[in-house]
């Protein structure tokens, strides 16, 4: 696993229909060494720090084998890196492997998986869909969301190795599919509820799902 892709970006204003809307989702690719602080990348930064950024979303990875995908569903449509407004452009970090609470050790930065990635309209505002984030939570590939425990200096092509497993192995993928499909994955449901390692406010959310299904 390793970065192929590094990208930062500042907050802009862009026009959406008949209003002007500041979005920090424009990255574009950077030469590194880059250093990775509590928050975010240096020269990166969150419009909307109420829903955006924060400990539990301070660095955002999207693995380029989803963008194979995603030319398949948008075939005229020019797909860099970071597209999708993401730090890290990875290979071979997938939803399906990371666990919630695991920590990765990337260049000289310690990082802790921290949630996947529930986007706003702001999504469709940089593909120019208004489908655009319906069809990203029904594909699954969500990307990855982490915090950082270690500060550091990371680049592109830095290896990604996995340091420490969560003894929970409730996978990113895990956490995808039960916020799609609640009602047919209820004892998952519950362990979700329980995980300590996810933020709170999104263990909140599935701790309400369960109350409303059990009562």
């Amino acid at each position: 696993m390793k970065i192929i892709s590094l990208n930062v970006g500042l907050p802009r204003t862009v026009r959406d229909r008949d209003r002007d809307v500041i979005t920090g989702i424009f990255k574009l690719p950077v030469l590194g060494p880059v250093m990775l602080r509590r928050l975010n990348l240096d020269g990166d930064r969150q419009a909307d720090l109420e829903v955006h950024g924060g400990k539990d979303k301070a660095v955002y990875a999207y693995a380029s084998e989803h963008y194979v995908f995603w030319r398949k569903e948008f075939p005229k449509m020019e797909l860099p890196w970071g597209m999708f407004g993401e730090n890290f452009t990875t290979e071979g970090l997938r939803e399906d492997v990371a666990c919630i609470g695991d920590h990765y050790r990337i260049g000289e930065a310690l990082l802790q998986v921290a949630q996947p990635r529930f986007p706003c309209y702001k999504l469709g505002i940089r593909f120019g869909r208004d489908d655009m984030v319906k069809r990203f939570l029904a594909s699954g590939r969500s990307g990855i969301y982490f915090s950082v425990l270690e500060q550091g200096l990371v680049d592109t092509g830095d290896n990604i190795e996995r340091v420490r497993e969560n003894e929970n192995r409730i996978t990113v993928a895990d956490i995808n599919r039960t916020f799609s499909h609640v009602r047919e994955n209820v004892p998952l449901l519950r362990r979700i509820a329980q995980l300590e390692k996810l933020p709170p406010g999104m263990r909140d959310h599935f701790a309400h799902q369960l109350q409303l299904l059990e009562g």
